[in-house]
């Protein structure tokens, strides 16, 4: 028989909309706000419909089984290690296989916030079903959450729980952005971290990694918002500025190590990046 709750071993809290209504008007949780939460294992028979859609947004994370869902009137189907997000409103029906019912962790989120956190991960109502490069880290955030919540619903809980459901939803966006280990980008951006102390030509890299010139500067460009050489660029000064802050070694060596032959070139890139010469930023008080 179809059930939406009461399953062995479940973890289940819902905050009071009395509750909800109060911190939807303070400065934290009017952003973001967890409103229900919970941990239904191996939850066979879980059918949930809301035809209507609810005034929150659903997150249901599967960590195993297999799941189903109806968005707005389009069939989808949920494995392991992928989540399930459905935008405020949408109408939708959701359940357990019913020959692998799937373990699922689960919250509720409203906020002013949410709608630009949700298009960060690229969910949609046509685009419901989101893979999850990091399964332990999200459980671990969303046993953080459902146990924040459990405690009680405070002030000081409910903004506990925000920042929970902040970070996941963040950590999303950051694993998707990052390289699956051995694909192209991975491959290239190991190449440029072994190689600070020269340069590197585009079409090379591209021809290392098996992809277009164009290709790579695209995937470069959706992973860190520029190009080859701009993320090579980084890289070699981020060391030089490692350099400049736990050794002695003159600027004209720091120059040499990460591929400046000319330290005048070198401090002249240096003080266009870092609004000061190589000089100054080691004799800067830091920390």
């Amino acid at each position: 028989m179809p059930i939406q709750e009461g399953f062995r071993n479940q973890r289940l809290t819902v905050v009071p909309r009395r509750v909800v209504a109060e911190a939807s008007s303070r400065p934290v949780t009017r952003r973001l706000m967890v409103t229900d939460a919970g941990y239904y294992p191996s939850a066979a028979d879980h059918l949930m419909k809301r035809p209507r859609g609810i005034e929150e947004a659903v997150f249901i994370l599967c960590t195993a089984g297999l799941g189903w869902a109806t968005i707005g009137g389009t069939p989808y189907r949920i494995g392991s290690n992928a989540a399930l997000v459905i935008p405020r409103g949408v109408p939708h029906a959701y359940g357990a296989s019913e020959e692998a019912p799937w373990t699922i962790w689960w919250c509720h989120l409203r906020g002013t916030d949410l709608p630009e956190l949700l298009e960060e991960i690229g969910a949609g109502p046509s685009r419901p079903v989101v893979s999850i490069r990091r399964l332990d880290r999200a459980v671990a955030l969303l046993d953080e959450i459902v146990t924040v919540l459990g405690r009680d619903h405070s002030p000081a809980s409910l903004m506990g729980a925000a920042g929970g459901a902040w970070k996941l939803i963040t950590q999303i966006v950051v694993d998707r952005a990052m390289p699956e280990p051995g694909d192209p980008l991975q491959r290239a951006m190991a190449y440029l971290a072994e190689r600070l102390d020269t340069t590197v030509r585009v079409a090379d890299l591209a021809s290392l990694v098996g992809v277009s010139p164009s290709h790579l500067s695209a995937l470069f460009r959706r992973a860190t918002g520029g190009g080859v050489l701009a993320h090579h660029t980084a890289l070699r000064m981020a060391q030089a500025r490692s350099l400049l802050d736990t050794t002695d070694a003159t600027v004209a060596d720091i120059a040499r190590e990460v591929g400046y032959p000319d330290p005048f070139y070198f401090s002249r890139h240096f003080r266009r990046m870092h609004e000061a010469s190589p000089t100054d930023y080691r004799n800067r008080a830091k920390g």
